[in-house]
């Protein structure tokens, strides 16, 4: 089995996640039924939200985020294990994240790293 890390994006606002706090709501059964269904099958390494600020680090410095592209922003991840990328495909089209106008989920492979 290969990993596979799903990122999800949504459209910011004002300075904070977009969603209310009615939709946050409405949406924790969501969330918790379909990451269910992919730790049932034992393929979930991990997944959690993640907090709207952020740091970055490069030789020029260290810049405070939030990191914004256009009005998207990166909301949270899952690691997950899958047998190909089209199993993979098949969850993220059901993800609760879709339910969004600008909700989106970016599929990407993991490397092994080799030491």
């Amino acid at each position: 089995m290969k990993e596979y890390l799903l990122l999800f994006y949504n459209q910011s606002g004002n300075g904070k996640y977009i969603t209310s706090p009615d939709d946050m709501l409405d949406d924790m059964p969501k969330w918790q039924q379909w990451i269910g269904n992919i730790a049932m099958q034992g393929k979930l390494v991990s997944s959690q939200p993640i907090e709207f600020d952020g740091t970055v680090v490069t030789k020029k410095g260290i810049q405070q985020g939030p990191f914004i592209q256009g009005n998207i922003l990166l909301t949270g991840y899952l690691l997950c294990k899958a047998d190909s990328l089209e199993e993979v495909k098949e969850w993220s089209a059901t993800c609760p994240i879709l339910k969004y106008e600008n909700g989106s989920v970016e599929i990407r492979p993991v490397m092994p790293f080799e030491i």
